[in-house]
């Protein structure tokens, strides 16, 4: 028996279909199919069955896709033994994150960590839509969220919490109340991430956990920082954004912190992993990576990585 065809048959079912595991191992998906029944026939079961429109284990496939699952992840366990050994760190890893995560988290810290590791190779898939990790073959994700994630089958590694700011150019600040209340901020011109909905609000909350919803309206709406943060050096408004991303322009004095006793989120970025078990070395060592690297440049140093 060709164990590569158990490892096809296993990537199959993990990434629902014939055409989500040809396009995460990029292989033919006639190639894919041909190995699945070339199993089939060798263990003389069918393990799938095959409908035009989905895949589905069959009870005995249930079965065997668990033992192989099983046995596929200790031969990764003995490659990382032997790769550890030669010290080869060598492999491809795919990592999905935002757009903003890309341009001004990961920018300069992953470029740092391929020179140190000139065997690994990262695959890195910067999009505001929220991939699903499995069927997009995707090994790590970095994620932000305001509530606890679903429970799942994902490892979920938390990196650090994140405060969000209110900013604006300095000649926008002349025209708010001077006064540290968010009542003041009533109805200026929003700049927003994302779709705004048929009204929009800053939430906001204080040092003292009081909290303060107020209203203003939508001057400018866009899924991209960079252009947000342009748009509030330009005197348009206020913008809410993740303290680091603003940083540079704070230190520049082309932004300035509105309310600063004021913050508008502190959403928790977490990495996401589909398991643990049998990881190459190339996914270990990023994943150390991150999780000492990243940290420090979301919130300065490592104090809320838990």
């Amino acid at each position: 028996m060709d164990l590569n065809d158990a490892f096809y048959f296993v990537q199959v079912v993990e990434k629902g279909g014939f055409s989500a595991a040809a396009r995460a191992l990029n292989i033919p998906k006639s190639r894919l199919s041909r190995r699945v029944r070339q199993l089939e026939e060798d263990l003389g079961v069918r393990l799938l069955q095959r409908t035009s429109r989905i895949v589905t284990t069959t009870e005995i496939g249930k079965d065997y896709f668990r033992h192989a699952q099983k046995a596929l992840a200790q031969f990764e366990v003995a490659e990382t033994a032997v790769r550890r050994k030669t010290n080869r760190i060598e492999g491809t890893v795919t990592l999905s994150c935002s757009v903003g995560m890309a341009q001004f988290g990961l920018d300069q810290i992953l470029p740092r960590f391929l020179q140190d590791n000139p065997g690994v190779t990262v695959v890195q898939h910067a999009s505001n839509r929220m991939e699903d990790l499995i069927k997009g073959g995707i090994d790590m994700a970095i994620r932000g969220h305001m509530d606890t994630l679903p429970d799942s089958s994902l490892i979920q590694v938390r990196l650090a919490r994140v405060e969000w700011h209110l900013f604006c150019s300095p000649d926008y600040q002349s025209t708010l109340d001077p006064a540290d209340d968010p009542a003041g901020l009533a109805n200026h011109p929003a700049l927003v991430l994302g779709r705004p909905g048929a009204t929009h609000q800053w939430l906001l909350t204080d040092r003292d956990r009081q909290s303060a919803s107020i209203p203003c309206k939508v001057r400018f709406a866009s899924d991209d920082m960079s252009t947000l943060k342009n748009a509030a050096a330009l005197s348009l408004g206020v913008v809410a954004l993740p303290s680091y991303v603003c940083q540079q322009e704070v230190e520049a004095g082309s932004l300035v912190r509105v309310l600063p006793g004021w913050t508008a989120g502190t959403p928790q970025i977490s990495l996401l992993m589909p398991s643990r078990e049998g990881l190459l070395p190339a996914f270990e060592v990023l994943l150390d990576f991150l999780k000492r690297e990243l940290p420090a440049v979301l919130v300065g140093d490592a104090r809320a990585a838990t």
